[in-house]
């Protein structure tokens, strides 16, 4: 895609995060916030928000067609507690610590369920889960907040584990802890094509107040 595309739909898709996305969030009160990058036609996350009412859910994902699908499942449901959003992980959460201002702690918890594992070694790079979003998650997370990881590729699930292992701000939970147990069980579409595999699962906590420098991008400001 060149270059001036690129920017123009990154615009117009920050843009439509200002507008129509955050002034809906309920960043003025004190209420959990629970994140799903790559939320597909958002069959989990809207029967996660209808059970837990006392959290507002946020669903993104990159396709217009998918963030279409999942809206009319919200509304469908009357759901008051979920809105899905066409962004790329990195836009949303840089808009979303320019949005918030001095007080960036929004995200309780964050999902990250059957990603395109990028198989090939050259096409790492593009996978979700990377320190880079473990960078940007943490100035916008509390400690004790959770990331819930799943996937039915084996070599994705050990690439992911050595990620969170490796990064100062978050830790992998010991199975032990009551942290460690998933929060909600609801099969997807994705998760339904992944069950003739071996999906495999862990929960990562945020451990200090690390933050990285603030970085320039088009999503600083609002």
């Amino acid at each position: 895609m060149p270059l001036d595309l690129y920017a123009s739909i990154r615009d117009q898709r920050l843009a439509a995060l200002r507008e129509q996305v955050f002034p809906r969030l309920p960043l003025a009160e004190d209420r959990p916030l629970t994140l799903e990058i790559g939320c597909g036609h958002g069959h989990y996350l809207a029967a996660y928000a209808a059970a837990h009412p006392e959290e507002f859910c946020v669903g993104i994902d990159l396709l217009e067609d998918r963030i279409d699908r999942a809206t009319r499942k919200a509304t469908r449901a009357k759901l008051t507690n979920l809105l899905f959003a066409q962004a790329e992980a990195s836009l949303f959460l840089g808009a979303l610590a320019a949005w918030s201002g001095a007080s960036p702690v929004r995200l309780r918890r964050v999902f990250i369920l059957f990603s395109d594992p990028w198989p090939k070694r050259r096409h790492w790079k593009h996978r979700v889960l990377q320190p880079a979003l473990l960078d940007t998650l943490a100035p916008l997370t509390a400690p004790g907040a959770t990331l819930h990881f799943r996937t039915d590729h084996a070599d994705y699930f050990g690439y992911a584990r050595a990620v969170v292992a490796e990064h100062p701000a978050w830790r992998l939970a010991d199975p032990e802890e009551p942290a460690a147990a998933w929060p909600f069980e609801h099969v997807s579409v994705f998760e339904e094509r992944a069950l003739a595999g071996a999906p495999q699962s862990f929960t990562a906590l945020r451990t200090t107040a690390f933050a990285p420098p603030p970085a320039t991008s088009p999503a600083a400001g609002h």
